[in-house]
């Protein structure tokens, strides 16, 4: 499960990814389910709304349902199979958030690269015609969790290795894709707690990743 992320250093994603980049892009450190954010696809930087939108959904309602696929049956259901074949992007981010269970409640983790500030997470994403209006949405792959995830919880969002980008973007069979969806590398990630003021969307600023009760 990946629900919440970061994305603050906007001023990177030029370089980064070698796109051009709009000045309305904000740093965003509480990207919540329905926001609009920017992912990167084959063809350069576009924004798009968190949540995918099948093309036969009804309503937008559907999208909070649909912000994460899980990438070990991504071929085997056809609402996944087409877009992961031939709509895949990546997604930037700072770092995440989940939620680990304890007997008083859930506590809010981040986790982040310990060696790069930056990086994407395998997407997907839909187009949806509704009114007119083309709407362009996305979603996260999971998977397993690594070691420093175990503890936290049974999911983590699929993080791309940058020298692995390239593949994720081009690859055209079902082999050369599904080697990429692996739980990260062991020993890279960092985590800890913040305070619960993540659990509010309107809270966003740099405070909601300062580490609390740190040993």
């Amino acid at each position: 499960m990946c629900g919440r992320y970061t994305l603050y250093t906007t001023d990177e994603l030029e370089d980064r990814y070698r796109v051009e980049v709009s000045d309305a892009i904000r740093a965003n450190y509480n990207v919540a389910p329905s926001q609009t954010m920017p992912v990167i696809t084959a063809n350069g930087l576009e924004m798009m709304r968190w949540g995918l939108i099948p093309p036969w959904a009804k309503d937008e309602k559907i999208g909070y349902k649909l912000i994460n696929a899980r990438s070990e049956t991504i071929f085997e259901k056809p609402m996944w199979k087409k877009p992961v074949m031939q709509r895949r992007c990546l997604i930037p981010a700072n770092g995440f958030y989940e939620w680990k269970k304890e007997d008083d409640g859930k506590h809010p983790q981040y986790i982040h690269l310990r060696d790069e500030a930056l990086f994407s997470f395998a997407g997907i994403w839909e187009t949806w015609n509704h009114d007119g209006k083309e709407w362009h949405t996305y979603s996260i792959l999971t998977t397993s969790p690594n070691k420093e995830m175990t503890s936290i919880h049974d999911r983590m969002p699929v993080i791309l290795h940058k020298d692995d980008e390239a593949q994720w973007l081009e690859a055209d069979t079902e082999e050369d894709i599904a080697v990429l969806l692996q739980p990260y590398t062991n020993g890279k990630l960092e985590t800890f707690e913040v305070g619960r003021e993540v659990n509010t969307v309107k809270v966003n600023d740099e405070t909601l990743i300062g580490p609390i009760n740190s040993k």
